[in-house]
């Protein structure tokens, strides 16, 4: 490691599509009501990517694009892209490889990380370790998913939950206290049977009969999840703060995925946070997986100070789990 760098966050951005599926619209697709998605997920809305032709590299590449001119970034100067999602626009090339010729950051060497809801997470920490090491210089990073692509619309369990969106950061050196000072991330691989897509890998790959039975499409047993999610993303959010001796009063902004609206209070409670402190807007967007911290942050950016202690915390299918300390590094 280069001596005392560390990854600090210079830049935010994030895109989402215009159009909206609401709750009431949904209620005509499925047998559901406003009042039922809302009791139980918090949310009202969200937004789905219609174009046939556009998928997560094209949200990915807005945002990026967005970023590359609020921080006055040539994109020749970007050394690594990472681009956590579990939609990609194909098995490969990489959606990161797309992104780089889209934005034309052609100097960029650029892969994707599959952590699911945990994926920025994830993607944010590799990141910081090739600015930590001295090996690149500018790094984005991209939380995206264009989850209406794998959601079945006629699934009421799932249907209401997912949106599609994509955000993105950019991360520089420093050798001021910011940026990223701390990480815990975890997973149980014996969850992943809880929350799946069944086909479209080399175990399942696509057949008749892996269409006819839907399985590409997301799985998810609900109950079973939800109580790993409350109880991992508590815990290791709690873990955080007592690690690096932080209380409540010593946090500006608990940053939680945006799966649960009574996910993200069961963490913010046991973490002590008051409502004002948490950023939340799953009531907009519903839960976009990878997207939904950097589409947070970005839509707080304003309100961020230089040297604020934020607290990240995620969890998804894999099961994977997270969160990371740290240090905003500017002011608007």
């Amino acid at each position: 490691m280069s001596a005392n760098l560390s990854a600090v966050i210079t830049g935010v951005s994030g895109w989402v599509p215009e159009e909206k599926l609401t709750n009431e619209q949904l209620a005509n697709m499925v047998d559901t009501s406003d009042e039922w998605i809302t009791t139980r997920t918090g949310i009202k809305e969200r937004r789905i990517l219609k174009s046939a032709d556009k998928a997560t590299a094209y949200m990915s590449s807005k945002a990026v694009q967005k970023l590359l001119k609020k921080t006055n970034t040539n994109p020749l100067d970007i050394d690594l892209i990472i681009c956590a999602t579990v939609t990609p626009d194909m098995l490969f090339p990489a959606t990161a490889c797309i992104i780089s010729d889209l934005v034309g950051a052609t100097n960029a060497f650029a892969f994707d990380i599959s952590a699911a809801c945990s994926g920025f997470l994830f993607a944010l920490k590799t990141g910081s370790t090739y600015i930590e090491s001295g090996f690149c210089k500018k790094v984005i990073i991209i939380g995206a998913d264009k989850m209406s692509s794998i959601v079945d619309y006629e699934d009421r369990q799932t249907c209401v939950i997912f949106g599609d969106g994509a955000g993105a950061v950019l991360l520089e050196p420093t050798k001021e206290n910011l940026g990223i000072r701390d990480t815990i991330l975890k997973v149980d691989g014996s969850g992943g049977e809880y929350l799946k897509m069944v086909a479209g890998g080399s175990l399942n790959p696509p057949s008749l009969s892996t269409v006819k039975n839907k399985h590409h499409y997301i799985y998810q047993d609900g109950k079973v999840v939800f109580k790993f999610a409350v109880s991992r993303m508590a815990d290791v959010s709690a873990e955080i703060m007592e690690k690096n001796k932080l209380s409540a009063k010593d946090i500006a902004w608990l940053v939680p995925h945006q799966a649960n609206l009574r996910i993200i209070d069961a963490t913010a409670r046991r973490m002590g946070i008051e409502d004002e402190k948490i950023m939340i807007n799953i009531q907009k967007y519903g839960n976009t997986t990878a997207g939904t911290i950097p589409l947070c942050l970005w839509e707080w950016e304003k309100k961020l100070n230089k040297n604020d202690n934020i607290i990240l915390a995620a969890f998804g299918g894999g099961f994977t789990w997270g969160a990371i300390y740290l240090k905003w590094g500017y002011s608007v």
